[in-house]
C-alpha cells in the first residue's frame, strides 16, 4: 500500500517526509501496534537510533521476551541474520 502526502502538507506541518514517517512509527509504538524492531524498521532507523529517538522523547519502551522473539522471526524472514 501507499499513501501519497502532498508535498505542500509536508511544508504546512515543516516536516519531511522522513520525518513524518518517524512520527506515525513513534505513534504506533506508543500505541503497543509496532514492536520496537516493527517501529524502527518502518522509521527507516536501526533500533538503537530509534531507541534514542524514543528517549529524547521520554516515551518509555515496552519490550517483553514475546516481542524479542518477534523481532527475530521478522530479521530472519528478512534475512538479516
Amino acid at each position: 500500500m501507499s499513501v501519497t502526502i502532498p508535498d505542500e502538507v509536508l511544508h504546512k506541518i515543516q516536516m519531511s517526509d522522513a520525518e513524518l514517517v518517524q512520527e506515525i512509527a513513534i505513534m504506533l509504538f506508543q500505541q503497543e501496534r509496532f514492536t520496537l524492531g516493527q517501529a524502527s524498521y518502518f522509521a527507516n532507523m536501526n533500533q538503537l537510533e530509534f531507541q534514542r529517538l524514543l528517549a529524547s522523547r521520554k516515551i518509555p519502551l515496552h519490550y517483553d521476551i514475546v516481542e524479542l522473539k518477534e523481532d527475530v522471526k521478522s530479521l530472519e524472514a528478512n534475512n538479516w541474520q
